[in-house]
């Protein structure tokens, strides 16, 4: 039989005709849903249609072909193969493997219509339709085979004490073959056997007969394997389960019986929450615990070669969920009785946790559903109030019955968090920000008390679904994402955040115990997603609460992963290249704790130092130009000793590149003239030695190299357009007067004089600029923005040179192009282009 979890659902009857695309067929003997079974060993619905058997040319064969009853297309196609086993379930249900992993199956609205496939399927192989498996699955030899097929019946012993152990022998012997597990199980059925049986047990238990129980026991067992829907109805019938469980509880390998009875009459009681009026309903709850109790606890666990044979028992317990629920659903007043002793303050505390351990479970139910029918559930949970409910249910101080609403609100986010959006958003209007139900949320999450924070990571999970922009919906006159972020950072985050900010007053974690890193590590996962997510919401939080200068605190945590959680969330801020996050950086000097946490590190070749200069190097990589300069000026003495990687003398070289181009400024305006004509004439090809002018990097170019101008150059610019010569003999005199000029004055002189840094490794360096007293960021004497390249010295000269060039000649901007050897014409031409003023403005803001 094929290998399957669970039978698929039946198909609902419904009263009038069925008709295919336009009333082709209007009968509904033919009527069926094809179901697959996926990789979770759950039955899919692929849709509802109409089966028809007939031979296809291309497949060779006759062949099974579903339609669909919406708009006739083809739902399935599948070649009856000879030696394909088909297995008939429940009447309406035909089973099969089309491929190794491929289960397929056809689920009929009527017995007829099942009874007629069958019937074709058994004529292409050459079987008997009374049959409900066509193939045998176990090889077997000719000779049995034969006598096997001879036999018209297999004829069971007389149920007599004395002919136990012949029955047991009979029993195992047919098990191995598909076609006398079948003979068997009509034999079981048409002569009540199994009752015989268990009257036998009462005698064998009052006469002790240890011998005849364990018979009773094999017997028992394998009636279990035949996997018989029809059997498992007798035996778990009201007046026979009891006794079947009984004769399971005298395993022969066992030296004592178990209690099995006796813990489902005195031990587990059966309590009502709210009273069941419904004596079907009660008598479908009390049999679908006994036969879950049977598969876990009684039944032993299966061998690789049983586990199929089981899949019938599955199916059993799978159904009767389905039936409670609906039955349970469809009751109108229990639901309503239910959900107003949930809300009332005058339910003691035991009430209340049994009846949200109810729902609890209820909901848990619902899982077996198909999509649609859980959609009806939870369509009627949302109209009955459940949100409201829990919302009561988790401001109350009882954990238990706290952690069972969570659990209930976990499967409504899964099912569907736009429905949560929509109810937190409308409670707002009316309510607190304290009592609003995400806060409860986060707040439970904050006061987990498990040390290993198991529920706060559920909970922060939930949040996550809830505020991803992913599975938010947009409508033709609002989002989803606009109005509930909106929302959520006005309401919400600074709940979130208050662990974060109350821990990171001072200089290092104010708490840093494992249980608290814990939490804030979670609190930088979910920060962290937004933003990436996020955009302007988080932008405008982190800015102005000064989030990201809080998180780094953490980089001094004693724990790693913390650490490397505020790394992180740095680093996520930088890979999205934003000039208002790189100002607020340089504004706030944020690089001090990482570079402080890189050399506290010291020589150690670990996480945290990889981590750092991954950060350094995708700085270097990408030439965030701001982020090179600030770097290089503020921390250039901290980091030049560093020479086991290359990052930070490739962030030096970038860094004296833009320099160049400052002190240097008529190259940068003759590029600038030679791109701005390239780009106005788009339509001329230009000439070979004009594109080797744009593919050479200044750097690269030798002493005399020719290039060759454009032939439309404009008048004014003769004294700009040199001969390039003359150009490169200027270069040579203003790098030597540079080096005598480093060689009098330390580099720090470049440094911004806001800066002071104190470490406490081993080598403690010192990068205080000479004037650094006098200067702090903001006072009258400071000469820009913490983040401004501009110093005092030769910085603030190069600057007013280029403001003189950048005027002369009608020029209104320059262009920066990187001087690396590594990056291509392509990259340069990606460059952003600045007015000087808008470039003057961005340095000082």
């Amino acid at each position: 039989a094929p290998d399957q979890a669970s039978a698929p659902p039946a198909i609902a009857s419904q009263s009038g005709g069925c008709g295919v695309a336009g009333g082709r067929m209007t009968d509904t003997r033919r009527r069926v849903k094809v179901y697959t079974l996926n990789e979770d060993r759950q039955w899919d619905d692929r849709g509802t249609g109409h089966v028809s058997s007939c031979y296809v040319e291309r497949l060779k064969g006759m062949s099974l072909l579903v339609r669909a009853e919406s708009d006739g297309s083809l739902l399935l196609e599948s070649k009856i193969n000879p030696n394909t086993a088909y297995q008939k379930q429940q009447d309406t249900l035909i089973v099969w493997s089309e491929a190794e992993n491929y289960d397929l199956a056809l689920s009929f609205q009527e017995k007829a219509g099942c009874d007629e496939i069958w019937e074709k399927i058994c004529q292409v192989q050459g079987k008997d339709p009374s049959v409900d498996i066509t193939q045998d699955l176990v090889d077997e030899s000719e000779e049995e085979r034969f006598d096997d097929m001879s036999s018209p019946g297999l004829e069971l012993p007389s149920c007599e004490l004395s002919r136990l152990e012949e029955i047991a022998e009979l029993v195992a012997s047919s098990l191995p073959s598909p076609l006398r597990r079948e003979k068997l199980a009509l034999a079981l059925e048409n002569e009540g056997y199994i009752k015989k049986l268990l009257e036998i047990f009462h005698v064998c238990e009052d006469l002790e007969n240890i011998e005849g129980l364990h018979h009773l026991y094999e017997i028992i067992k394998g009636i279990f394997l035949l996997n018989r829907t029809a059997l498992f109805e007798v035996m778990f019938s009201e007046e026979c389960i009891m006794d079947v469980i009984g004769c399971l509880e005298y395993d022969p390998s066992l030296s004592q019986s178990r209690k099995h009875r006796e813990f489902l009459t005195k031990t587990a009681k059966f309590k009502e929450v709210i009273p069941i009026s419904d004596p079907e309903l009660k008598q479908k709850i009390h049999q679908t615990y006994r036969v879950q109790y049977i598969q876990d606890m009684v039944l032993p666990t299966p061998s690789v070669f049983e586990e199929n044979m089981l899949s019938t028992l599955h199916s059993f317990i799978f159904f009767n969920k389905v039936e409670i629920v609906g039955m349970l659903q469809e009751d109108e007043k229990f639901l309503t009785d239910l959900f107003a002793q949930l809300t009332d303050e005058a339910t003691d505390e035991e009430k209340r946790q049994e009846l949200v351990n109810f729902l609890k479970e209820f909901c848990a139910f619902s899982q077996t559903l198909q999509p649609q029918n859980r959609d009806a559930f939870f369509k009627t949970l949302s109209n009955m109030g459940i949100l409201p409910a829990l919302e009561v249910i988790l401001g109350m101080d009882d954990a238990q019955v706290r952690s069972a609403a969570t659990d209930i609100f976990s499967y409504l986010v899964e099912y569907n968090p736009s429905m949560v959006r929509e109810f937190v958003m409308q409670e707002a209007q009316q309510n607190d920000d304290d009592i609003l139900l995400i806060n409860l949320i986060i707040e439970h999450m904050i006061c987990d008390t498990d040390p290993e924070l198991g529920g706060a990571v559920l909970l922060m999970g939930l949040l996550r679904t809830l505020v991803d922009p992913e599975n938010m919906l947009a409508t033709a006159n609002k989002t989803e994402k606009t109005e509930f972020l909106g929302f959520f950072y006005k309401h919400c985050m600074h709940v979130l955040t208050a662990p974060l900010l109350a821990n990171t007053t001072e200089d290092k974690p104010s708490k840093d115990d494992f249980q608290t890193a814990q939490l804030l590590a979670l609190i930088l996962e979910l920060l962290t997603f937004c933003v990436e997510h996020h955009t302007y919401h988080i932008k405008n939080y982190i800015i102005n609460k000064d989030i990201l200068r809080r998180v780094l605190v953490l980089m001094a945590s004693k724990h790693a992963f913390l650490a490397l959680c505020a790394l992180r969330f740095k680093r996520k801020i930088i890979g999205l290249k934003d000039e208002f996050y790189n100002r607020y950086i340089m504004k706030s000097f944020l690089f001090e704790p990482v570079v402080k946490a890189f050399l506290n590190n010291g020589s150690r070749y670990n996480l945290m130092n990889s981590a750092i200069i991954e950060m350094f190097e995708f700085i270097r990589v990408e030439d965030i130009k701001s982020l090179t300069a600030h770097v290089i000026e503020n921390y250039w003495k901290a980091l030049e000793d560093v020479d086991y990687v290359q990052t930070f003398k490739g962030l030096k070289l970038r860094f004296e590149q833009q320099r160049e181009r400052q002190d240097n400024p008529k190259l940068d305006s003759m590029r600038s003239i030679l791109r701005n004509h390239r780009y106005r004439r788009d339509a001329r090809t230009l000439e070979d030695e004009e594109e080797m002018w744009f593919n050479t990097d200044e750097d690269d170019m030798e002493d005399g190299e020719a290039v060759v101008p454009p032939s439309d150059k404009p008048k004014n610019d003769e004294d700009i357009m040199d001969p390039i010569s003359k150009f490169m003999e200027r270069k040579k005199l203003k790098e030597s007067e540079e080096k005598e000029v480093l060689l009098k004055t330390n580099l720090s002189g470049r440094q911004s004089p806001s800066f002071k840094l104190s470490f406490s490794s081993g080598t403690k360096s010192n990068l205080t600029s000479q004037s650094s007293a006098s200067n702090l960021p903001g006072s009258p004497g400071s000469p820009g923005s913490p983040g401004s390249p501009g110093s005092p010295g030769s910085v603030s000269k190069s600057t007013s040179q280029m403001a003189a060039i950048t005027t002369k000649g009608g020029l209104v901007g320059l262009v920066d192009y990187p001087d690396d050897d590594e990056e291509d014409d392509e990259d340069e031409d990606k460059e952003e282009t600045l007015p000087l003023s808008k470039k003057a403005k961005l340095e000082s803001s």
